[in-house]
């Protein structure tokens, strides 16, 4: 980079520096050695705007506050000989850097109005909590949604929501090394509905993170599936797709990384658990509904004076079913979890199954049939996986 070029690039950067700033994201390392890349972003620092600087090397992630100053001439040195690639967005405009394996830099600037009152919105240093998605920075699925405000900031009436989103990130961000780095992820989001969280999904994994990934959402609602893509066509999210169809017959892949399944209702979880398994999949997110299957079946003499409530009844046929299919995919090579979804006090329905695919296989089936047979029930899941074998 020339001395005029390095003089031109940290005197436009310094117009973005201020509290309208949204984010700059560094990257496209020249090497595989040092920064992979960065994240810079504004916060209030003892009630001056500073410029917090997180540098990912490897798998840690190093963190600094800087000046106006000190931030100009930290992009400039970045894009000097370490990154090639800076991307910022901010309530003025959006600036984009690139520099060519030669040196060469371009500088693509694009102005806008500013938001008003955009100062009020740069996060605390010291917040209680920190979020995946935060707050004061514009979303735009989070908008359409009525969850954020133009400006970035969460409406207060829809902060579960906002909790609820940024939890199912939590999740995604957990299983990042399962995902490739190099080569398309394929991701399918069975019975996505209005498909906020597999906007959320695309958001993080594509926009932030930078992965290549290419996401399905699938769903029986036209409507639904025809809005969703209008959608993702206006956000120019172009390697994520909306299809009609059922769960249970899709063959529209021949191979799938990831499975998410969110509120699939009854069996409909079975038959996506099936599938994820069948294509391989690394990563199993599923958020199961409804399991009337087991309550409709479930019987046990010595059971019945608790049966007889039922309410009791739903809540323990739904927490078995759970953990059958969890002990299921353990029997399928996947390590299994059931997590927290969403506080109890939103939802009864607040269980997440998550399955990391390991190659070993636990030898559970004996306990499996005996625990099914207490019940006296017959599931759809293991009786798929059994149809498979014979």
């Amino acid at each position: 980079m020339e001395q005029k070029e390095r003089e031109h690039l940290i005197h436009t950067a310094q117009k973005y520096l201020d509290e309208a700033l949204l984010r700059i994201v560094v990257s496209n390392p020249v090497g595989k050695e040092g920064i992979s890349k960065v994240k810079i972003r504004p916060l209030r620092l003892k009630g001056d705007v500073v410029f917090q600087a997180e540098e990912l090397i490897g798998n840690q992630a190093f963190h600094k506050n800087l000046s106006v100053m000190e931030c100009s001439d930290y992009l400039a040195d970045l894009l000097e000989d370490k990154l090639r690639q800076m991307e910022l967005d901010s309530n003025k405009g959006q600036l984009r850097v690139l520099v060519s394996k030669k040196g060469t830099l371009s500088i693509k600037e694009k102005r806008q109005q500013p938001k008003m009152e955009a100062a009020s919105f740069v996060p605390e240093h010291n917040r209680q909590k920190s979020y995946i998605l935060e707050e004061g920075i514009r979303v735009p699925f989070l908008v359409d949604l009525g969850v954020m405000t133009e400006e970035g900031k969460i409406v207060r009436s829809r902060y579960d929501k906002f909790r609820q989103i940024n939890r199912f990130l939590e999740f995604i961000e957990d299983i990042l090394p399962k995902l490739h780095s190099d080569k398309e992820n394929v991701i399918i989001d069975f019975g996505c509905g209005k498909s906020y969280l597999t906007f959320a999904m695309y958001y993080y994994l594509h926009e932030l993170k930078g992965y290549p990934i290419r996401i399905i959402g699938l769903d029986l609602k036209q409507t639904v599936i025809d809005k969703c893509n209008q959608l993702k066509e206006e956000y120019g999210y172009h390697k994520l797709n909306f299809y009609h169809g059922d769960i249970a017959s899709y063959e529209g892949v021949d191979h799938v990384d990831m499975v998410v399944t969110l509120h699939a209702c009854d069996t409909a979880t079975d038959y996506a658990l099936f599938k994820a398994v069948n294509w391989g999949a690394s990563v199993i997110l599923s958020v199961p509904c409804c399991q009337h299957e087991l309550n409709r079946q479930m019987k046990n003499d010595l059971m019945a004076p608790i049966f007889q409530y039922g309410i009791v009844k739903e809540r323990m046929a739904a927490l078995y079913t759970d953990a059958l299919r969890a002990e299921i995919l353990e029997n399928q090579g996947y390590r299994t979890q059931i997590l927290e979804f969403v506080d109890m006090e939103h939802t009864p329905k607040n269980i997440l199954i998550r399955g990391v695919k390991q190659g070993e296989k636990k030898d559970n089936q004996n306990e499996m049939k005996k625990i099914m047979e207490s019940l006296n029930c017959n599931l759809t899941l293991p009786r798929l996986f059994a149809e498979k074998e014979v």
